[in-house]
């Protein structure tokens, strides 16, 4: 039996869509020149002309120079762009390339272009082309790196961006219905080779979608797994915000931030956790903490958090220094590490007159 064919994005849905963005100053619209991108600025463009109050509007394409191709599809976003009425900006990533992790490497980039232009317009918001497969492959990914509760609800419809409101309209729609969009509106779009090539963990996992759907899991379960999991990190959150005012003195002006011990202790693990990860996050200058490393400091801790009165525990993590004495649970600043002094020089051995080499030893 063939699958259903995909329908095309109405007008009508994307007004629905479309529709808490009637009001706003100013949006910036990510295109890279692929199909869900390409849809995303055709279905906003047609939505945006017919509203009497519109926001401001722009697109922007990133070009990471990282393929020979890039500079035409760039081009041809913006010739497209023009077309349709709407403003285009192209933005390069410029500079050395990293070796390793270049995607994570080019997505860091592609954000923080989008977010300096996004503020240039004077946007509030920028829109990205994420679909539901998007959402399942993300999933996946995270699955295949132990993440945490958080880190399984994967990407939200609206989240925060450096200042600017982060919205992927398209996030419950299957890729081939912004395919079928474009396809009917006979608009070309940019096929990117590195979207399928094996090297990349995004790319594999995305070729076992298919198999993992005969068996039930398919992106829209994914997904499904995804929202229930942001809607259960957001009551912990909750709960952990109210402890955390309960409970914890100080913060990082005072330079430390305490907790009572066996007050602690007796917290739920998750909470504990979430609340040590805090602090550390707060207090520390050594970038985001490990969730692995975290769980390691936590159960080293416990143990000591029950027994306050007897205990001498102090470990480092993330640049925060974590205490727990005197009844009390203390994170603060780790001290800033001493540069390790340059090795003398070694001495030779023996001397010789400038110029002259040393006879080689027979082997």
């Amino acid at each position: 039996m063939r699958a259903a064919k995909a329908a095309s994005v109405s007008a009508a849905e994307a007004k629905s869509l479309f529709a808490d963005l009637e009001r706003v100053p100013g949006l910036l619209l990510a295109v890279s020149g692929g199909p869900d991108s390409t849809a995303l600025l055709a279905l906003v463009a047609r939505w945006h002309r017919k509203l009497k109050t519109k926001p401001k509007l722009m697109a922007a394409t990133v070009d990471h120079g990282l393929r020979k191709e890039s500079k035409r599809e760039a081009a041809a976003v913006k010739e497209l762009a023009q077309r349709l009425g709407v403003p285009h900006r192209i933005l390069r990533w410029t500079g050395v390339k990293p070796k390793t992790g270049i995607q994570q490497a080019a997505r860091q980039a592609r954000y923080r272009l989008l977010v300096a232009a996004g503020k240039q317009a004077g946007a509030s918001h920028v829109l990205t082309a994420h679909t539901l497969d998007d959402q399942a492959e993300t999933v996946l990914i995270r699955m295949a790196r132990g993440s945490g509760i958080t880190g399984l609800g994967a990407m939200a419809r609206r989240s925060r961006l450096d200042g600017l409101i982060l919205l992927r309209p398209f996030l419950e729609l299957p890729k081939a219905r912004l395919i079928a969009t474009v396809r009917a509106a006979k608009i070309p779009y940019a096929d990117d080779p590195s979207n399928r090539d094996p090297r990349f963990t995004r790319a594999r996992l995305r070729a076992l979608l298919p198999e993992l759907a005969r068996e039930g899991l398919d992106a829209r379960r994914l997904a499904v797994l995804a929202r229930r999991l942001r809607r259960a990190d957001a009551a912990i959150e909750a709960e952990v915000e109210r402890v955390q005012a309960e409970l914890a003195v100080g913060g990082p002006e005072g330079g430390s931030i305490t907790f009572p011990a066996v007050g602690f202790a007796r917290l739920a693990n998750e909470i504990a956790l979430r609340l040590l990860g805090r602090a550390i996050t707060r207090l520390g200058d050594e970038g985001p903490v490990e969730l692995g490393k975290l769980e390691a400091l936590l159960a080293a801790a416990l143990p000591a958090a029950q027994k306050p009165a007897k205990a001498h525990f102090r470990r480092t993590l993330a640049g925060a220094i974590v205490t727990i004495a005197a009844g009390r649970l203390v994170v603060e600043r780790a001290p800033a590490r001493r540069k390790s002094a340059p090795a003398p020089a070694r001495k030779a051995l023996t001397t010789r007159p400038a110029g002259k080499a040393a006879k080689p030893k027979a082997r």
